[in-house]
C-alpha cells in the first residue's frame, strides 16, 4: 500500500505543462491509480476499510469506458485528476494505511 500510494503522490510533481509529456502524464496516474485501487483490494483490512476510494476509482474507471486512449485520457482528465485529489484526500486522513 506505502509504494502504490508514495507512487501516486510523485504524479503531483508532473502534468500536462510540458509539451509532449501530457500522454505519458495521464498514463500514469492512471496506471497509479490502478495500481493502488489492486493494493487496497489486496490488503488485510478489506474492501470495506477501503470503500470510499475504491467506488472513486471504479466509478472514474467506467467513465474510461475501457477506452485508455490519449485522446479518451485527456477527454476525461479532469476526472483523473479530480479521483487522485480524492482518493489523496482520503488516504491523508489515514496515514496509519500508508506509513
Amino acid at each position: 500500500m506505502r509504494d502504490s500510494f508514495a507512487v501516486l503522490q510523485a504524479t503531483y510533481n508532473d502534468g500536462c505543462t510540458t509539451p509532449g509529456n501530457c500522454e505519458y502524464f495521464l498514463t500514469r496516474v492512471l496506471t497509479n491509480l490502478d495500481d493502488l485501487y489492486n493494493s487496497m483490494k489486496a490488503s488485510p483490512k478489506g474492501d470495506g476499510h477501503f470503500a470510499a476510494p475504491l467506488a472513486r476509482i471504479r466509478a472514474m474507471r467506467k467513465s474510461l469506458g475501457g477506452d485508455f486512449s490519449f485522446p479518451n485520457l485527456k477527454r476525461h482528465q479532469k476526472l483523473l485528476l479530480d479521483t487522485r485529489e480524492a482518493v489523496n484526500t482520503w488516504m491523508q486522513s489515514r496515514p496509519e494505511d500508508y506509513r
